[in-house]
């Protein structure tokens, strides 16, 4: 028996351990059960084992050379000459005074010179700018990219919104496209293309900060396009585009401790812009639409004392201008307007905007509470007559907000 156990030991153990290592083998071999191939880096796994899909990788453009190119030749620089009269004492005046003292008369007018720029928007040559550019100018001259300048004649200016159309007389204009769908998102690239300073046409870089900054103090109407691509003075007036070369805005004011470009820019939207030019070249004034009321925005303290919801938000209306639109469809002072054409009535300001974008003859849906009773009615927008703004004249080429 010794000796065929010895057999058994020597020869089938080892068979058996051989066997099963063969075994072992083949079921973990690469050729039998491949492998799950290597993931990109970033990737991410479902619950089943398969890849998530991921989004297609775009790099972008490298370069914004092209939208510059479509964009640049239709903005141009302004220039504006204005005589200032110099305030003296009477006393310089005195032929015995000049004569006593041996002084001569000095010339008591004196040219003014700013700079701004503009942008060329059709072919037969309007140009838009802001009001605060030409305002009071008695000499404009608007210097093109291709190296030609002429004389520009004022059609009318929007001092409200800060804006001014100015025409040339010149063949083979270049002019700028506008986007059609202007809907800007925060964080779309914008360039900012004018004559800062007055070293020439400069462009620089920058994304859509925030977009419907109003109460700025600036202008009657705000709608602001807020950019960190850098504006400075000179540069206002001057084009706001996209990476696609398109106007977008109207380059207006900067906010700013020093003067210079802290990246808080405003430009007015292109699409404000473009009816502005359009009313102007067709009517020789900016039409907009009117309620005929003053109002305040309503607070707790108010809501209290007139027994209402302090919650409830609103504008108060205050005054109604006699024969006006409001008063003929029957609003009352102390009336509390909750909801314009269906928007929330909840900011003076924005609610101005709105009425202002309609035209005369639109219907106003208006939203009410009276004596702690919801009411409605309908007025028919009138046209609002224009007004002139009182700092227009303040406001230097670029605007500056402190």
């Amino acid at each position: 028996m010794r000796p065929l156990q010895s057999v058994i030991n020597i020869i089938v153990v080892p068979a058996l351990t051989g066997l099963a290592v063969a075994l072992a083998v083949l079921l973990w071999a690469p050729g039998q059960n491949p492998a799950t191939p290597a993931l990109p880096a970033g990737s991410e796994l479902n619950t089943d084992g398969t890849q998530v899909a991921q989004p297609p990788v775009s790099s972008g453009p490298v370069s914004y050379a092209d939208a510059v190119d479509r964009a640049a030749p239709a903005v141009v620089n302004i220039y504006t000459r204005k005589v200032v009269k110099r305030k003296t004492h009477p006393l310089f005046d005195d032929p015995f005074f000049q004569r006593f003292f041996r002084t001569n008369p000095e010339p008591n007018e004196r040219i003014q010179s700013s700079l701004g720029s503009g942008v060329i928007m059709s072919p037969d040559g309007y140009v838009l700018t802001n009001n605060h550019v030409i305002n009071g100018a008695d000499q404009i001259v608007v210097a093109l990219h291709d190296g030609r300048d002429v004389n520009a004649q004022v059609v009318g200016t929007d001092p409200e919104a800060d804006l001014a159309v100015l025409k040339i007389d010149l063949a083979d204009l270049p002019y700028m496209q506008v986007k059609e769908n202007n809907k800007l998102r925060i964080g779309d690239v914008v360039m900012a293309i004018g004559n800062p300073f007055g070293v020439g046409q400069t462009v620089t870089l920058g994304i859509v900060s925030a977009t419907g900054r109003t109460e700025l103090g600036i202008n009657t109407y705000e709608d602001y396009i807020q950019t960190d691509a850098a504006i400075n003075p000179g540069n206002s007036g001057g084009a706001l585009i996209n990476a696609h070369g398109e106007l977008v805005g109207i380059n207006t004011a900067i906010y700013s401790k020093s003067g210079g470009s802290q990246g808080i820019g405003f430009a007015i939207p292109a699409s404000v812009a473009m009816r502005t030019l359009t009313d102007i070249a067709t009517h020789g004034t900016t039409i907009r639409g009117w309620l005929g009321i003053e109002v305040q925005e309503s607070s707790p303290q108010l809501l209290k004392a007139l027994g209402l919801p302090e919650a409830l938000t609103g504008l108060i209306v205050t005054g109604i201008y006699e024969h006006g639109p409001a008063d003929k469809a029957k609003l009352n002072v102390g009336d509390i307007l909750v909801k314009i054409n269906g928007e929330e009535a909840d900011n003076a300001r924005r609610a101005m905007n709105q009425i202002a974008a309609l035209r005369p003859g639109d219907q106003i849906d208006l939203e009410y509470i009276r004596e702690g009773k919801t009411g409605t009615t309908h007025a028919i927008a009138g046209q609002r007559q224009p007004h002139t703004a009182a700092n227009a004249s303040e406001i230097p080429p670029a605007a500056t907000v402190e």
